[in-house]
């Protein structure tokens, strides 16, 4: 049975449950949601991706979590934390990532900033986490947009070259944005005016 986490205005963050890994697939799966992420995976790839989900809610108590509209309990797709594994970020390994996956009819309507501002509310309150960092790639803008809206910085020294990813290439290198725990009550004030 899924738990929620937490709830905002409007949605719901909960732990996954039954069906949730093919609907997801579903809405999520898709050229413009896969863009920055190597592309539409094959149900292999996906079902890896799956488990790592589950293994890092199992080891740490928290992962990427479904994402659900509240008012029509709809999978907008996930966000949350896990902790650093991408192959050549080594000297992240372990730390605390935030991280978001909507699909294309959630882009533009504050569902992204609204769950990650809870998830980061989680990480430092529930977590004790002493900072959280986020990745994605040069030409994700959006993301990019969305670290900044959120107080983090840009990490250029943090940065690396992502091993599954042909480098160099649109897909790397990884870049690093972060915030510390300290400076997580002012940015949410900011992100939330």
């Amino acid at each position: 049975m899924p738990e929620v986490v937490a709830q905002t205005e409007r949605l719901r963050l909960r732990t996954w449950g039954p069906g949730d890994r093919d609907e997801f697939s579903r809405v999520t799966n898709t050229p413009a949601v896969m863009r920055w992420l190597g592309g539409v995976a094959d149900r292999a790839t996906m079902d890896a991706a799956f488990d790592r989900i589950d293994g890092f809610q199992r080891d740490f108590g928290h992962t990427f979590w479904i994402v659900e509209r509240r008012e029509d309990d709809a999978l907008l797709g996930f966000c949350g934390l896990k902790r650093v594994n991408a192959p050549g970020g080594e000297a992240l390994h372990g730390q605390f990532e935030i991280g978001w996956r909507l699909r294309e009819d959630a882009w533009g309507l504050g569902y992204a900033k609204e769950a990650a501002i809870a998830s980061l509310d989680l990480a430092f309150d529930r977590y004790g986490a002493p900072f959280v960092i986020a990745l994605t790639v040069p030409g994700n803008a959006a993301s990019q947009g969305l670290m900044r809206r959120l107080g983090m910085n840009r990490r250029g020294d943090l940065d690396f070259i992502d091993t599954r990813f042909a480098s160099p290439g649109e897909l790397n290198p990884s870049i690093v944005h972060r915030i510390e725990a300290g400076d997580w009550p002012a940015a949410r004030a900011a992100a939330l005016a």
